[in-house]
């Protein structure tokens, strides 16, 4: 049980705790703050630890921001020096590592001496610099823009993994019309809140299971309001769902990039995780989508279902062997509302490491640059979802929501829109409720509250 005197620190504390699986174990922690010096005392295994951290605080959100930073470090240097172990992100527990390493730059420090000082190995420190370079292109001209999302929460049936809300169509598909027409509404209302738009990003659930003629209602919606979309993803998702008219329809409504999401390219783990394909039928899926000229992303995930790493290995291989033009490598994490979670407490992993090193070193050797990151908590191995691309292929989406440097209007079930105030670093958000039915039956609220927001 964690004791300590400060309680805004104590979810900073309990962080590293179940980094190290220790959650449950007994430890005291005081914080105090004076002549601008931040001070954290532990007491663990009967031991006592002091840690000095001098720093100028500027203001209150400075402030916490740091004494955030320290309590946690400290609690990290405690742990690691009592298990032996040293965690692939160190202390560093947020979900967005090059997020922190831009407010290091933009304060004119030096993100790497901050990233080593928290214990964030080497290869780490080198991925987040890889991926600050290879997103310069894009980074600044999006900025001041903004996305548009459209949330489909709809799916042939759910992985285990899964904690999107969504369900099997079959128990779903009678609200598929009436939630549509709640879109079209949306689509046509965020109009005047976008000036600038940088991308739209259809996803999921699954949105090449709806039919043909429902889809085409969505994709006409967005064409009535937005003449010209400089980025268009879809996130067809699983290649059972695929039909050269849905692609084919897509391609006339000018999107410009595709998800297909194979998750793993061994039978015997498909199955396991819940998903009724094949890897022959995604690779069918995947050419028949490279013949309409759409980029590609591929999505995996690392620790799947007692994967081996000769198993995930061959994922790994096949997918680059396809050559898209994006290939994004997930680490398998436990996550509220998802099946895996209501009988799995911890995710030991066996090679968990080893199998995003290879995915690293594979995907480098065959001409791919990291271009996003982020973490999630309770993930396999402390490790990270990274996106790879070929060269000029970056998807501005995924750069833009990670690092949050342009506004997003999210319309659907379970959708949350994000305004950016820049002159004092705010963000607000605006969730849409995550039932359908709840979704559909607040439709005009939604409507108002999101432009409360943007206007």
């Amino acid at each position: 049980m964690l004791l300590t005197n400060s309680e805004y620190l104590r979810p900073e504390i309990m962080d590293i705790l179940r980094a190290f699986n220790c959650d449950n174990a007994d430890m005291t922690h005081y914080f105090s703050y004076g002549g601008g010096k931040f001070y954290n005392c532990i007491e663990y295994l009967g031991n006592f630890y002091d840690f000095e951290n001098e720093f100028k605080v500027e203001d209150d959100l400075t402030f916490k921001r740091f004494a955030k930073r320290f309590a946690k470090l400290a609690a990290y240097k405690v742990l690691s020096q009592n298990t032996g172990v040293r965690l692939p992100w160190g202390a560093l527990t947020g979900i967005r590592p090059t997020k922190l390493a831009y407010a290091e730059i933009k304060a004119e420090r030096s993100f790497e001496s901050l990233f080593e000082s928290f214990g964030v190995n080497n290869q780490n420190v080198s991925l987040v610099s890889e991926v600050l370079k290879t997103q310069q292109k894009i980074y600044n001209a999006q900025r001041g823009g903004t996305d548009l999302f459209i949330s489909l929460p709809f799916c042939p049936t759910k992985c285990e993994y899964c904690s999107f809300i969504t369900a099997p169509i079959t128990s779903t598909h009678g609200f598929v019309e009436e939630y549509i027409n709640c879109l079209v509404r949306e689509i046509s209302a965020v109009k005047p809140l976008i000036k600038r738009l940088n991308s739209v990003y259809v996803g999921g659930g699954t949105p090449f299971v709806l039919e043909s003629n429902e889809l085409e209602r969505i994709l006409k919606a967005v064409k009535l309001v937005f003449h010209e979309i400089p980025e268009y993803t879809v996130e067809a998702g699983r290649p059972d769902v695929f039909s050269d008219e849905k692609l084919a329809l897509c391609k006339s409504y000018g999107v410009t990039r595709m998800c297909v999401n194979p998750q793993s390219f061994n039978d015997e783990t498909l199955v396991k995780i819940g998903r009724k394909h094949t890897a022959e039928q995604t690779l069918k899926a995947f050419e028949a989508a490279k013949k309409f000229g759409f980029d590609i992303n591929l999505d995996l995930i690392a620790g799947l279902a007692d994967e081996s790493i000769k198993d995930f290995e061959k994922s790994v291989d096949t997918a680059i062997n396809l050559n898209p033009e994006n290939i994004t490598v997930h680490t398998l994490s436990l996550k509220s509302g998802a099946k895996l979670k209501e009988n799995t407490k911890r995710l030991n992993i066996t090679g968990i490491n080893e199998m995003v090193a290879l995915s690293r070193t594979k995907l480098s050797s065959a001409g791919f640059k990291p271009y996003y990151l982020y973490r999630q908590k309770y993930q396999a191995g402390g490790c990270e979802n990274v996106g790879w691309c070929r060269e000029g292929k970056e998807c501005a989406y995924n750069i833009n929501v990670m690092e949050e440097i342009s506004d997003n209007v999210a319309v659907g079930a379970n959708a949350i829109s994000k305004k950016l105030f820049a002159e004092d670093e705010r963000i607000e958000r605006y969730a849409t409720p995550k039932d359908i039915p709840t979704y559909i039956n607040k439709i005009d609220k939604i409507i108002k509250d999101r432009e409360k927001l943007f206007k």
